[in-house]
């Protein structure tokens, strides 16, 4: 079984993306809230952990194996921990991943069914079915969301002020003026992610947050923060 897959994204569709390794095409289903971390990053090498089902028709006659993929292996231990409730499926709960995994294990944990069952395709009585099954499970999931990351090859020694300030003065010296560039989700997709949830905030259902940010991403124009992202969004008409 394949657990992990590495390639150049080619394409970024609806609730699928397509993964270029070597000369093979693979189609990737994925969550929306994967699908809004990777979605500027076509043409670029990403890697997806990655799981399978069969999917069947109705008459049982056929099966086509889909390949379901995620940023990060939390992501994966969290979508096979949701499709262990009852009547939730690879679809469903792969459909219900629209908010990040640490605000939904945070519902559970705090046994909010309200707010789970404004996921997509999840209702009342499944949201209940949720919070009984999984509200002493998701304890690991909302600890790991919550906790600092630590530094790559641990911490670095402050400097002394001159050697920052001859540093920054050679860098300056070296790099032409920086132009301004649209956001993209490699550098901060903290900040797109933060754009859809204020949006959601702002009374806008899934789809149409969707929609906005993502004519935001492809306008052309270059934000740096919230307000700024805003702004454009509700400039453009419609």
């Amino acid at each position: 079984m394949i657990t992990k897959m590495t390639g150049v994204l080619t394409r970024v569709l609806d609730d699928e993306v397509r993964l270029q390794i070597d000369a093979f095409e693979y189609q990737v289903l994925v969550p929306e809230s994967v699908r809004r971390v990777i979605q500027m990053r076509v043409g670029q090498e990403v890697t997806f952990h990655v799981t399978e089902y069969l999917e069947g028709n109705s008459g049982g006659n056929r099966f086509v194996p889909r390949k379901l993929g995620f940023n990060t292996e939390a992501e994966l231990e969290f979508f096979d921990l949701f499709c262990t409730v009852e009547k939730i499926g690879s679809k469903k709960a792969l459909k219900a991943m629209a908010r990040p995994v640490r605000e939904i294990a945070d519902a559970i944990a705090r046994q909010d069914a309200r707010w789970l069952s404004t996921l997509p395709g999840i209702g009342a009585t499944t949201a209940e079915q949720i919070v009984t099954t999984l509200k002493r499970k998701v304890a690991s999931f909302v600890m790991a969301a919550s906790a600092p990351a630590p530094a790559p090859g641990g911490a670095t020694p402050p400097e002394e002020p001159k050697a920052r300030a001859s540093k920054k003065k050679a860098a300056a010296a070296a790099e032409p003026d920086p132009q301004p560039v649209v956001v993209s989700m490699d550098a901060d997709g903290q900040l797109v992610e933060d754009v859809y949830q204020a949006l959601m905030g702002l009374g806008h259902n899934p789809i149409e947050a969707r929609t906005r940010l993502d004519a935001l991403l492809t306008c052309g124009k270059p934000f740096k923060n919230l307000p700024d992202a805003l702004t454009l969004i509700y400039a453009q008409k419609g």
